[in-house]
């Protein structure tokens, strides 16, 4: 297990969307929380206090983790002498890069001599199946994006929080390093051997009883080029009775991808839901969750508005709003 509280690493984060792995975190379990620490050029900041790893330890901090979700997912060199340095004061080191902290000689070698431990999430923790498609009980949402980091976590957790404030059965399923690092368990999909993947979203989400509802965090978007494939095992592997549209809508261009715009929402919802039925034949389509952290609230409130108007389906931000809705939608099914 990660010992917790953590102290947050933001590295030389270039943008806030870099951190969305410490955001989530943040976010999602402010307890676990103590501080950030952030280097030179930082341009993020999560409005934590910022602590030097004396100060963390002292305050209770156990456990560094790294929150950078940089394109790559590599251990940065410049990164080096804060790791080696926090392990030599007795902090463990947590990381959902796909670069292995335990692959890195120094940092290993550290670990030994100080007793402490290199929690690699981005590893899968047993081997997978390959998909059958064979129908399962019990019912599964997944979020699908017009672009990645758009928010379909942050879509899936609040959707859980709103299910089990109602009554209803749910469980979230976390597919990436920053909900395994929020709920301790789940699939790091991106990491699992290309033929395994939608098997091992089929061994997520398993048989369950006829009402429960597996919320199952959304990954990549079919139409970005470097991540669609993540998105496709989920479609697949997930076989979801519903989808959620996942959308930035001040974005001009997808991330790490200048040249290539954003799909609109009717695109996705008209490319995944023909993928998912695939799977399941009675998928359908049930709400849209508008990611306006860089709107106004009168903006968001339009733009909301017409976007429900539109596709005539519930438009919310859940991160200002609740999943209340999407919640609801789901019991309507």
């Amino acid at each position: 297990m990660i010992e917790t509280p953590y102290l947050l690493f933001l590295g030389d984060a270039p943008d806030q969307l870099a951190v969305k792995v410490a955001q989530g975190i943040k976010d999602w379990r402010p307890d676990n929380a103590v501080a950030q620490f952030r280097m030179d050029g930082c341009k993020a900041d999560l409005g934590l206090a910022d602590m030097t790893l004396a100060e963390a330890k002292e305050a209770g901090a156990k456990t560094l983790v790294i929150g950078v979700a940089n394109r790559g997912g590599v251990i940065s060199a410049a990164w080096k002498s804060v790791l080696l340095e926090a392990l030599n004061l007795g902090f463990d080191l947590a990381s959902g890069l796909h670069n292995l902290l335990r692959d890195e000689a120094d940092l290993a070698s550290a670990a030994t001599k100080n007793g402490r431990s290199l929690h690699d999430v981005r590893i899968p923790s047993e081997p997978y199946p390959i998909a059958n498609g064979v129908k399962r009980s019990g019912k599964r949402v997944l979020a699908v994006g017009t672009d990645c980091s758009v928010g379909k976590m942050y879509t899936a957790l609040a959707l859980d929080a709103a299910m089990q404030k109602k009554g209803m059965k749910s469980t979230f399923r976390a597919t990436g390093q920053t909900g395994i690092l929020i709920t301790g368990e789940g699939v790091p999909l991106d990491a699992v051997v290309a033929d395994f993947m939608a098997g091992s979203i089929e061994h997520l989400t398993p048989d369950n009883d006829d009402d429960h509802w597996d919320v199952i965090e959304g990954q990549g978007s079919l139409f970005h080029v470097s991540f669609s494939g993540v998105t496709l095992a989920l479609i697949h592997g997930g076989q979801p009775d519903a989808l959620i549209l996942c959308h930035e809508p001040t974005r001009e261009t997808m991330r790490g991808l200048p040249d290539y715009t954003l799909p609109s929402l009717e695109a996705v919802r008209d490319t995944a839901l023909a993928l998912a039925k695939v799977a399941n034949a009675g998928c359908k389509v049930v709400g849209i969750s508008i990611n306006t952290q860089h709107m106004s609230e009168a903006e968001a409130e339009a733009y909301l508005a017409e976007v429900e108007t539109r596709l005539g389906l519930p438009a919310v931000d859940p991160f200002r709003q609740g999943g209340d809705r999407l919640a609801d939608a789901l019991a309507a099914l």
